[in-house]
């Protein structure tokens, strides 16, 4: 009985490991890390979502500046916790160089993001997605996840999870970045 256990785990690895070394080489990071080369640096998927207001955005209407792109919810709460440093960034960095978008992926689109963006005095453009198109475009698989995207409109960083982004660290990569050098 033991040796047919043994047997049985020994064939159960074999396969398993053949699963893993396969898929490792069909697998295709969303982005490449960012300490690649800039040339390697992948372009950011272009969308159009709707604002606040109903009126159409695109990501290419931004390109020339460098772009803080952050999906969340309302009901997330590691989203709403960094929502005021995301509100003193933009508000510190706002102008000709940089721009906040925040992607909303609540089902309940305008109507859950209304309240939540007047209680907590939110100023930057905030986008619809509550089909989650554009989430998926981005192969979001968490919330919150962002995006920072470079005057050439390629990904030079990407963001999983809360972060404060008043931090003098995030502020010297922006700034860097809008002076147009690479990272």
């Amino acid at each position: 009985m033991n040796r047919k256990i043994l047997i049985a785990v020994f064939f159960i690895g074999i396969i398993l490991s053949s699963f893993l070394i396969l898929n490792k080489h069909n697998f295709n990071p969303p982005h490449p890390s960012t300490s690649e080369a800039p040339h390697d640096k992948p372009m950011a998927p272009d969308f159009t979502l709707s604002n606040m207001h109903g009126a159409p955005v695109s990501l290419t209407d931004y390109r020339g500046k460098v772009v803080i792109l952050n999906f969340w919810a309302t009901w997330c709460p590691p989203c709403r916790a960094e929502m005021p440093s995301m509100e003193q960034l933009y508000r510190k960095m706002k102008g000709d160089d940089f721009v906040l978008l925040a992607v909303n992926v609540d089902k309940n689109g305008q109507s859950a993001v209304a309240s939540f963006a007047k209680k907590i005095s939110l100023s930057f453009p905030v986008l619809l997605d509550k089909n989650q198109n554009v989430a998926d475009l981005y192969r979001v698989m968490g919330i919150p996840q962002t995006f920072i995207i470079n005057k050439n409109g390629e990904i030079v960083k990407e963001v999983s999870g809360a972060h404060d982004w008043n931090s003098p660290k995030i502020i010297k990569l922006l700034t860097s970045l809008s002076k147009g050098k690479a990272i």
